[in-house]
């Protein structure tokens, strides 16, 4: 439905890691007259930025708080460790968590685990982001648990990551505010949900799937003549003048020869 906020223009929100390129290409392609504006958020910012109508969707971390937002889970982020590349953690391909009871595991501010617990031995301070963390990890300070995505955001070549078996995972999704569903909103999850131009669920989509589905069905044909000349061509008098004649075939070349 068209809701009061819509806009000629369309704003998108994503946190650090989430790479909306893919969908933002989609969206040029299909509404080019409507343009969509990226905009970057914290990792913590991006529920309050759709309060405040600072954008009109984002793709953030769940959980989602309140139930003034709606939220389409996407996908699961695999866990990592950041840690020197010459750790002796580098030297294995994955670990469990337990593994990191004697590491000092670095806690950033940003954090966008779901954590229960946390892991090893925890450091003086909380680093204020993650980008700060990963620096102390370069300095040897200690190590540092992200999601996949925010480790190659902040890739250096004397980092390296190995993943953790049993750690919390992040879940990214598709939010915006419930009250402000509109057109452009549900255009754009029809895109992230992967439906085409013409998909039935489509705003844009759906009259034109009614009409080539009844232009694929067949008409059934008027009248009894053409069922009758349908039927008698299969087994119609013709076709029994057919047998008729086979039959007297098959019989004279069955017949005996008399022996002189």
């Amino acid at each position: 439905m068209t809701g009061p906020g819509a806009t000629p223009s369309f704003r998108l929100a994503y946190v650090p890691g989430v790479t909306p390129a893919k969908w933002v290409r989609i969206w040029n392609e299909r509404l080019p007259d409507i343009p969509l504006e990226l905009v970057q958020v914290p990792a913590h910012g991006a529920q309050e930025l759709l309060r405040a109508h600072g954008a009109d969707a984002a793709f953030l971390r769940l959980p989602v708080e309140g139930t003034d937002l709606s939220a389409i889970p996407l996908y699961t982020e695999t866990t990592v460790v950041v840690v020197p590349k010459d750790h002796l953690i580098a030297a294995v391909d994955e670990l469990s968590v337990a593994e990191l009871a004697d590491e000092i595991v670095l806690h950033p501010m940003d954090d966008a685990l779901p954590w229960e617990q946390l892991p090893g031995r925890p450091a003086l301070e909380r680093p204020a982001s993650t980008a700060d963390a990963v620096e102390l990890v370069a300095a040897g300070i200690g190590v540092l648990v992200v999601p996949q995505s925010l480790a190659r955001l902040h890739h250096r070549k004397d980092l390296t990551y190995r993943t953790l078996t049993d750690a919390p995972e992040s879940r990214v999704a598709l939010s915006w505010p419930q009250e402000q569903t509109t057109d452009q909103v549900e255009d754009f999850i029809g895109i992230v949900r992967g439906r085409t131009v013409n998909s039935s669920r489509g705003r844009a989509g759906a009259a034109p799937a009614a009409q080539s589905k009844d232009k694929a069905k067949p008409k059934r044909a008027s009248g009894t003549g053409a069922g009758k000349g349908t039927r008698g061509g299969a087994g119609g008098s013709g076709g029994s003048r057919t047998a008729k004649g086979a039959r007297g075939a098959a019989a004279k070349r069955g017949k005996p020869r008399r022996r002189p």
